[in-house]
């Protein structure tokens, strides 16, 4: 039955699914170093010894998801040289350059993040353990950075000669720096950072929902939340870069996310809807002028539309709604951190109202979804190619029968993960709550500083 399946269609499933699960852990890896700075940062300077308890609680679990990201990392190296032969035969060359610097900026993370772990209060000045957090979050960024320059390539690709099927004269600089990675890496590292504060807030938010009323989650709540409003709205600001960017040197790409068939300037931006046989457009918001501004700043930019390109060029026309659930996912990671920093003025007492705490709970999983959506916006999107203009898919895949196999194998490998990294992470934080680390070390409960 196995052998039966088409090694193509079974190829895509098993890269999304190892894709669907590590950029979970990916995301987390990049965001968490920069919040563990942010708690420790204000510990230090405000003398508050519970966003110093914050930054060690959340460092022993950020252990356990770069453990299981490894695994899930080393999964999608393996898969490139086994599921996509000929795409590493081609494109070998030009990619060499990111996936060496991957490795070694995940090294440097690593070696800090041990040394980080293992150095509370052995240091006077407190300020010298806080900066080795410094190279953890460069590493963990750099190790973005370079994986986002590969995708770039792939989608935008260049510094190479295409010779009877062959990448030749090969500069590897000018194909990792190509137009794609400054939107791009910007748009994965923002997003990166928003989504780890979004997760922290909807773990305060949940302590406070279960009557865990002490000050420490108070502070945990509001130090997420407004660096989440933050960080979305820098993710929303970069997002209009990388809308021009694709009306630049993607333009079927933008025309498919919007249900744009024909070019036009003064183009409306299409919200929701349905297509008919006639891919006429129906029960949708159109924002006029939207998509050209979005496009070029001006109500009268040119917009080229999907009938521009051949059909078998053209990228699914589904990932419109993967375009409109992220943006409205994005919309929610500012909406309600906004709500939650002018809460004094809304109507109701209670300074942090059940109805919040739900909305700020809402916020990891809204915002993990997000990241879903954009992936598969932008994976989908490139579709057919594998290289934009040069390589489709179908030419770059393995043609072994027993990727099925293979799939069913990895996807066990994923639950058996999953569901071990949830049973250690739940059972290290249960084994010793917040209130207890905090009686235990003789804490004031208001203030968190030593009695």
């Amino acid at each position: 039955m196995m052998s039966t399946l088409d090694p193509v269609l079974m190829s895509r499933i098993l890269t999304a699914v190892t894709l669907f699960v590590h950029i979970v852990l990916a995301t987390i890896g990049v965001g968490i170093p920069v919040m563990l700075a942010l708690a420790e940062w204000r510990g230090i300077r405000t003398g508050d010894k519970h966003y110093i308890l914050l930054a060690r609680r959340w460092a022993r679990g950020f252990v356990i998801t770069v453990a299981v990201g490894v695994v899930t990392g080393t999964a999608i190296g393996l898969q490139l040289s086994l599921l996509w032969p000929t795409f590493m035969k081609v494109a070998g060359r030009a990619i060499a350059l990111p996936l060496f610097m991957e490795t070694f900026a995940f090294f440097v993370e690593a070696i800090f993040l041990g040394i980080y772990l293992y150095t509370w209060d052995r240091f006077k000045n407190k300020y010298t353990h806080l900066l080795l957090l410094i190279p953890v979050a460069i590493g963990s960024s750099a190790s973005a950075v370079f994986i986002t320059s590969l995708n770039a390539f792939m989608n935008q690709p260049q510094g190479f000669e295409l010779v009877d099927g062959v990448f030749t004269n090969v500069n590897p600089f000018l194909a990792m720096f190509n137009p794609a990675t400054p939107s791009k890496v910007a748009h994965v590292l923002a997003s990166a950072y928003t989504t780890s504060a979004a997760v922290l807030a909807s773990i305060a938010a949940f302590s406070l929902l279960r009557r865990k009323d002490h000050p420490y989650f108070k502070k945990a709540l509001k130090l997420c939340v407004i660096s989440t409003f933050v960080f979305a709205m820098t993710t929303i600001l970069i997002g209009d870069f990388s809308g021009k960017f694709l009306a630049k040197f993607q333009p079927e790409k933008l025309a498919a996310m919007e249900w744009h068939f024909d070019t036009m300037t003064e183009a409306p931006l299409i919200y929701g809807g349905v297509l008919d046989e006639n891919n006429d457009i129906k029960y949708a918001l159109k924002i006029p002028y939207a998509l050209s501004i979005l496009a070029g700043n001006r109500p009268n930019t040119e917009v080229i539309g999907l009938n521009e390109f051949p059909e078998e060029e053209r990228p699914p026309l589904m990932i419109h709604y993967f375009f409109d659930l992220k943006v409205t996912n994005g919309v929610l990671l500012v909406l309600i951190p906004l709500m939650f920093m002018l809460r004094k003025r809304l109507p109701g007492k209670k300074p942090y109202p059940t109805w919040l705490l739900i909305g700020i709970f809402a916020l990891g999983p809204s915002a993990m979804v997000a990241i879903w959506l954009g992936w598969f916006l932008a994976e989908v999107g490139r579709q057919p190619w594998i290289v934009r203009g040069y390589m489709k898919v179908a030419e770059a895949a393995t043609t072994s029968p027993n990727v099925g196999w293979m799939l069913l194998l990895f996807i066990l490998l994923y639950i058996v993960l999953a569901v071990s990294a949830v049973k250690v992470l739940s059972r290290l934080f249960r084994s010793k709550s917040a209130e207890e680390e905090i009686a235990q070390l003789g804490w004031d409960p208001e203030g968190g500083r030593g009695q």
